[in-house]
């Protein structure tokens, strides 16, 4: 079967629209890129070349797993976060551009030289992305998935290995442990992206989601609260005297998840909005027993 790449693109975006996948064309061109190694300027040079059949062959089952809503990420392995590559698969959530927003928001007053630690850190994309930006003296991610875990060991590799973090950066702690069972550090700062969505609410999600994607990583429980009552109750046992909690939210948890810090003792809780004006972080002050030297604050 003698095919052009243009041929083999045009074929597989067809096939992804009668599947109703939407950015069909976004897809179908992912895909071409992830298993020929072209890119655009090539295609449109030479779009007659002649794709190897063996290409064919991987793309052809590959546009047939899309077609079964198997997420674009899953099938390439990868995905940017933060301008960083990530290794991706189904024991991990796929990072999502609105929790860039958490990371902006730490990283404008996390220094270097402090501790963090990752609680729900799946892929690990938050926390080594505070590394690369911040450089902190400890980074600790913990997750109770041991499979997550070796995902995130992984991309510190990779991003090692590619110069994303600087050399003589101090090496990520991965603790495998349910919530705070295992931590035993101190930290400056506590962010966590944890499982936030009501249990009832998972069925209604897209199939990429609901069937794809881990579901320990998206179920919040009966309410959607059930982590964040959890961080609440205990971060203040694992920071220092003005270090900060950053959580990510679900668009409509701002005013029970700030209620949830208030209650619990943290200081000058904000909720703060993505892009596309949803509530998405809510962060607070641990107000501690005294305020410690060089402890981050919040401006």
């Amino acid at each position: 079967m003698k095919l052009t790449i243009s041929e083999v693109l045009l074929q597989g975006i067809e096939k992804l629209k009668e599947a109703k996948i939407e950015n069909a064309d976004w897809d179908a061109w992912c895909l071409l890129e992830y298993v020929t190694g072209i890119n655009r300027t090539i295609y449109f040079s030479d779009r007659e070349r002649i794709c190897k059949e063996e290409q064919i062959e991987q793309y052809q089952k590959l546009i047939e797993r899309r077609m079964k809503h198997v997420p674009l990420q899953y099938l390439t392995g990868e995905q940017v976060f933060m301008g960083l590559p990530f290794l991706v698969n189904s024991h991990v959530l796929i990072p999502r551009q609105d929790t860039e927003v958490l990371v902006e928001e730490v990283r404008k007053n996390l220094k270097p030289g402090k501790k963090v630690l990752d609680m729900c850190t799946g892929s690990g994309c938050i926390l080594l992305s505070l590394v690369h930006f911040c450089t902190p003296f400890l980074a600790v991610g913990a997750d109770f998935s041991l499979e997550a875990l070796k995902v995130a060991k992984k991309n510190e590799e990779m991003l090692y290995k590619g110069g994303f973090l600087k050399k003589g950066t101090k090496a990520v702690e991965w603790i495998c442990t349910d919530m705070f069972e295992q931590i035993e550090e101190k930290f400056d700062c506590i962010v966590s992206n944890p499982p936030y969505i009501a249990t009832t609410i998972i069925e209604t999600l897209t199939e990429e989601v609901k069937e794809y994607e881990p579901f320990s990583a998206l179920d919040g429980k009966e309410d959607g609260l059930f982590f964040y009552r959890i961080l609440a109750k205990e971060a203040g046992n694992y920071l220092n005297s003005g270090g900060m909690l950053y959580l990510e939210i679900g668009s409509d948890q701002g005013e029970k998840v700030s209620a949830l810090l208030k209650e619990n003792g943290f200081l000058k809780v904000q909720v703060k909005k993505d892009l596309a004006g949803l509530d998405r972080i809510c962060f607070g002050i641990w107000k501690g027993k005294e305020k410690k030297k060089g402890c981050i604050e919040h401006v």
